[in-house]
């Protein structure tokens, strides 16, 4: 199972202020553990949302807006993606992840192919 663990924006991170280097630190060791152990397949950061955009679909056309998106209230700073055995697991792993001051991190299995109905894999040709 593959499950990607959502760090939310906050502590500056949207400003481009970066964690002080003792939490860079303590997030080396923890996402070396976890690629030892062989469940780390990613762990990135993301820049700030000002430095993206969003494209929204509707009525056959598409708009661009850029950021930053500032009347959003849950924006995501950074991501990892898990291969474990069960969310269990994942929730082990997560429960070492060397956050504090109410950080709240959201874990959400990926879906796979095999998970979808038949006549949808054969949508897609699987």
């Amino acid at each position: 199972m593959r499950f990607m663990a959502i760090v939310p924006a906050g502590g500056g991170s949207e400003e481009g202020k970066l964690p002080p280097p003792e939490l860079f630190a303590a997030m080396g060791r923890f996402n070396g553990a976890m690629a030892k152990a062989g469940v780390l397949m990613s762990a990135e950061g993301l820049a700030p949302s000002a430095r993206g955009a969003r494209i929204r679909y509707e009525g056959g056309t598409t708009t661009v807006r850029d950021g930053p998106f500032t009347e959003s209230k849950e924006l995501i700073a950074g991501f990892w993606i898990l291969q474990v055995k069960s969310k269990d697991e994942a929730v082990a792993w997560l429960r070492q992840a060397p956050f504090g001051g109410g950080v709240e991190v959201e874990l959400r299995e990926i879906q796979e192919m095999d998970d979808l109905p038949p006549e949808i894999r054969k949508a897609v040709g699987r």
